[in-house]
């Protein structure tokens, strides 16, 4: 049943006669397929289904959003939580064969959050170099009455070896300088003077409060439960990987990863289990081939939250 929604409330949807042009526009895979087969398309069937029948060594960045360790519900299918020993041994029934699609030279980042770290950790030292552990803010959601606030989740960097894609420059963060040193000469020392305001170009760290989880107002929004964020992915995709490279999504939910990969010029590959979501997926992908702004990112910069100054490209 189509829910009641706000005026101003831009959440993606979908009409019944976009469903059914969307849904044409999907892949289903019967037999082992060949790069060109899956290249920028979105794969409607169960990844565990189609795992030994996807290409090897083809992807330069593999995003991985599993669900996590809490019983959740996704679309048609629903996940139930386990203890952490059968979490551990369920991340290992399938990531060692789904690591068979990268490149060599490849990065992967697997999130995850408190209930699932543990295993993660584990899991992926066990197959990967595991290089950092990214914290996120994810601001979104309630108070808790008798705990601390659950507002975090936690996204492991690794890499298959040392030789892997790391783009520093791309991924700097504009901040707002709140102590304005200067020189002997009242010259700016280290950041810049702007009519909107003082700001630093800081180098990216493990720790990201700039980002909105989607919501009602923005136009990335849908009916996803665990939608990231499209300035989440771009500072994955551009850190880790290059313009024409392959950018791959296994549990790929409303699309997020596929657009933004399209929006910073990559080529996509996702894989979901549920029609609806890959239908979204397709309408968000046809949106970004005219518009590809990413809410946050302008400028070559990635801006603070909440920052207003930042022009949209």
């Amino acid at each position: 049943m189509e829910k009641l929604r706000a005026p101003r409330n831009r959440t993606l949807t979908l009409s019944v006669e976009e469903h059914a042009h969307y849904q044409q526009q999907l892949l289903r895979l019967s037999g082992p397929a060949s790069i060109d087969q899956i290249l920028d398309r979105t794969i409607n069937q169960d990844l565990f289904e189609i795992l030994e029948w996807l290409p090897a060594g083809c992807v330069d960045l593999l995003f991985i959003d599993p669900p996590y360790n809490l019983t959740k519900s996704f679309g048609q299918a629903q996940f139930r939580e386990r203890s952490i020993a059968a979490y551990q041994h369920w991340l290992e029934s399938w990531l060692p064969k789904l690591l068979q699609v990268l490149k060599p030279t490849a990065s992967v980042y697997l999130c995850g959050d408190w209930r699932s770290a543990a295993a993660i950790h584990l899991v992926a030292e066990q197959h990967l170099i595991v290089r950092n552990c990214i914290t996120w803010e994810r601001e979104k959601g309630r108070g808790a009455k008798a705990n601390w606030k659950n507002c975090s989740e936690q996204i492991w960097f690794c890499t298959l070896s040392d030789r892997y894609t790391f783009n520093l420059d791309a991924v700097k963060l504009k901040r707002r300088v709140i102590a304005p040193y200067t020189d002997a000469t009242g010259a700016p020392k280290d950041w810049d003077r702007t009519d909107q305001g003082n700001y630093r170009l800081t180098h990216p760290s493990n720790l990201w409060t700039d980002l909105t989880v989607p919501f009602w107002s923005m136009p990335e929004n849908t009916d996803h439960p665990t939608q990231k964020p499209e300035k989440l992915l771009a500072k994955i995709i551009l850190a880790s990987s290059n313009p024409g490279d392959v950018v791959f999504d296994p549990f790929l939910g409303s699309g997020t990863t596929s657009v933004v990969a399209k929006k910073t010029d990559r080529h996509y590959i996702g894989v979901e289990v549920d029609p609806v979501y890959c239908c979204l997926t397709e309408k968000r992908l046809a949106l970004a081939a005219q518009d590809a702004v990413i809410q946050g990112y302008s400028e070559g910069v990635f801006w603070e939250r909440n920052s207003f100054s930042f022009k949209k490209t």
